[in-house]
């Protein structure tokens, strides 16, 4: 065959590799959100030698690419065992958190729609700190959000006020086992006792903690945590991602319903075409088996025994962690955190945490800022994984925070001008035009390129100013300016 006339593979490698210098690190824990390190030699390899041999496998068609049914039933049957189910249970493997939520959704607004005849204004029940992923959810499927507040003092919401807030409309509640923003765990029993009541389906987001908090309560030495999957009576389904704290490659979650007719309601089926029979039973068509692959590898490779040990260590680093930030001058944790992720707030107005998160990242490390929304005030998100459990990373950690933390006192908090944001206040969203969207986003110090500065605490100043319905109007217009073409 003759020589193809493309760049060399050694060309295109080389490229790549100039690509990735610009990004966060991956492995080595100090990357707090967004990546999963195991710290574990040898996980990463298999994962990859999985994905390898079933290069081109697509999902689309099981019946005529067999090996993705058996390894969705293996993956699915080891998160129910692990997670509440029973011999009824079904569930649905997916291409990551978001996925699943939206399936929790669609399915919940077609059952109600079969079994309740609610065909119009349904309603999608949420605490004020459940995932994006639920308004994109009620965004895309014709939803109304209710959000319900949550506890200033815990984080976590009532259960009460969620049981007050369910109506003849509401086709889903939903509660998380953690919430991202905080750690928390709210009170599921409860909640998912007032839905069934009700009538109502309620599903439990545990995407970040639920393959973490299944395997530490098998510990021996396992703390003390509320009941918070499908063994709760009035749980009708429950999302768990395997590339958290399962460590698989992304593209890795799983749905799980009560049982397969729960399930069938999220389906969608299409015979009347001149072409193929049609049935997804996720939002995809076409299905990459190199997700599966990689997450059957890696969970069996594993297994129970290796996560509970890596549930163990992250658990006691989490809870190390959270001392030592106590003792830092002005900071302190948000809520009451369960599981392995914080948030860190500041109580000294002269110690701004996005100037901290700034400083940290000089420093080699990224904390997740999270701007003030609600009774939640700015705050820095830490997700603590296997790779960031060492008692070394962990000083390293902690002593860079706390020189941080002097660098960020020393440098003051970033500001924002009362006038711009007495403008933004007064802006309306949908009126905004081209110039208009130009002079904001300069103003928020973003480069007409989408870029933004090496600095990023007065532009999160700014974005914490703006009324929400503005930032959202503003932020697609970033993105758009990243992606050129």
């Amino acid at each position: 065959m003759p020589e193809l006339p493309g760049r060399t593979p050694a060309e295109i490698l080389a490229r790549l590799d100039a690509l990735r210098a610009a990004d966060l690190p991956v492995r080595g824990g100090r990357t707090m959100a967004y990546v999963y390190d195991s710290g574990l030699d040898g996980a990463e390899e298999l994962a990859l030698a999985a994905q390898a041999r079933v290069a081109g496998v697509n999902g689309l068609d099981m019946t005529v690419f067999p090996s993705v049914v058996t390894l969705e039933n293996e993956v699915t049957a080891r998160a129910a065992r692990l997670l509440g189910g029973d011999a009824r249970t079904a569930g649905v493997f997916t291409s990551g958190g978001t996925e699943s939520c939206l399936l929790a959704v669609l399915t919940a607004r077609e059952h109600a729609r079969r079994t309740r005849g609610l065909r119009e204004g349904a309603e999608l029940l949420l605490p004020a700190t459940a995932h994006a992923a639920f308004h994109k959810a009620a965004h895309l499927f014709g939803l109304t959000v209710v959000e319900v507040p949550v506890d200033p003092e815990t984080c976590e919401v009532r259960a009460e006020d969620m049981a007050a807030a369910i109506t003849d409309r509401t086709a889903l509640v939903v509660v998380s086992a953690p919430s991202y923003p905080h750690g928390v765990i709210d009170p599921v029993a409860d909640v998912a006792a007032a839905a069934a009541a009700r009538g109502v389906l309620c599903h439990v987001d545990a995407c970040i903690g639920g393959w973490y908090l299944g395997h530490l309560r098998l510990a021996p030495d396992a703390p003390e945590l509320p009941p918070f999957d499908l063994s709760v009576p009035g749980v009708t389904s429950l999302s768990a991602d395997l590339h958290k704290y399962g460590y698989t490659p992304k593209g890795a979650s799983v749905v799980l319903f009560r049982d397969a007719g729960l399930r069938r309601h999220g389906w969608f089926a299409h015979a009347g075409w001149p072409g193929y029979p049609v049935v997804n039973p996720t939002l995809q068509g076409t299905r990459s088996a190199a997700p599966l692959a990689g997450a059957w590898a890696v969970l069996e490779h594993i297994g129970t025994d290796g996560y509970v040990e890596l549930a163990r260590r992250v658990h006691a680093a989490t809870g190390r962690l959270a001392e030592g930030i106590a003792t830092v001058d002005g900071l302190r944790v948000l809520g009451r955190p369960r599981a392995s992720l914080l948030a860190v707030a500041s109580e000294d107005p002269a110690l701004d945490v996005f100037v901290l998160a700034d400083e940290m990242r000089t420093a080699g490390w990224y904390l997740q800022p999270q701007p003030a929304r609600g009774s939640s005030p700015a705050n820095l998100h830490l997700t603590v994984t296997a790779a960031a459990a060492g008692e070394e990373r962990l000083r390293e950690l902690l002593a860079e925070l706390e020189k941080a933390a002097a660098r960020a006192r020393s440098a003051g908090p970033a500001v924002v001008d009362p006038e711009v944001a007495a403008v933004a206040a007064a802006l309306d969203p949908e009126a905004l035009g081209e110039d208009e969207v130009a002079v904001a986003l300069a103003v928020a110090g973003v480069g007409e390129d989408g870029t933004l500065p090496e600095r990023t605490a007065p532009v999160l100043a700014v974005l914490q100013a703006m009324p929400p319905a503005l930032a959202e109007r503003l932020l697609p217009e970033v993105i758009g300016r990243l992606y050129r073409v």
